[in-house]
């Protein structure tokens, strides 16, 4: 996550640690993956945990800019950041493969670059991928267009 944001898109990074008190000044955070705390309970259960996620929460409750990327969606979703829950995938494998999505529209900050309707090819590597919310709360980030 370091090398492209720093590399490739040319950002100023700060590396915070778990287990920090301080956001360092940052104005953008993101929760990288990288099997925290091992896997072996819903990644990202014991990870919220971390000193660090109550300035992060503090951060953004103020409407700071959050992104959480593998494990680090599942830390967001464990802190109560982000509705819903990433359970096991349906069929308990991993699954590792390329998925075609479509931007629905281009009002998030994530999006504002990509044309509505156009289809993105990414990559997936994951054996917790199978978003789970209530029927409210899907009909809720539809209607907020997230």
């Amino acid at each position: 996550m370091i090398y492209v944001l720093r590399e490739i898109m040319g950002q100023d990074v700060t590396a915070l640690w778990h287990k920090d008190a301080d956001l360092k000044g940052c104005d953008f955070i993101i929760l990288p993956g990288g099997f925290s705390y091992g896997d072996y309970l819903r990644s990202g259960a014991i990870a919220r945990f971390s000193p660090i996620m109550e300035k992060v929460i503090e951060f953004a409750g103020k409407g700071g800019y959050v992104m959480g990327v593998c494990n680090g969606f599942q830390i967001l979703c464990e802190e109560g950041l982000l509705p819903g829950a990433l359970l096991r995938n349906t069929d308990l494998k991993f699954v590792c493969k390329n998925v075609f999505i479509k931007a629905v529209n281009n009002t998030a900050l994530i999006t504002s670059e990509i044309p509505e309707g156009k289809v993105l090819k990414i990559p997936v590597a994951h054996g917790e991928g199978s978003f789970y919310a209530d029927d409210e709360t899907l009909q809720q980030l539809n209607a907020d267009g997230q």
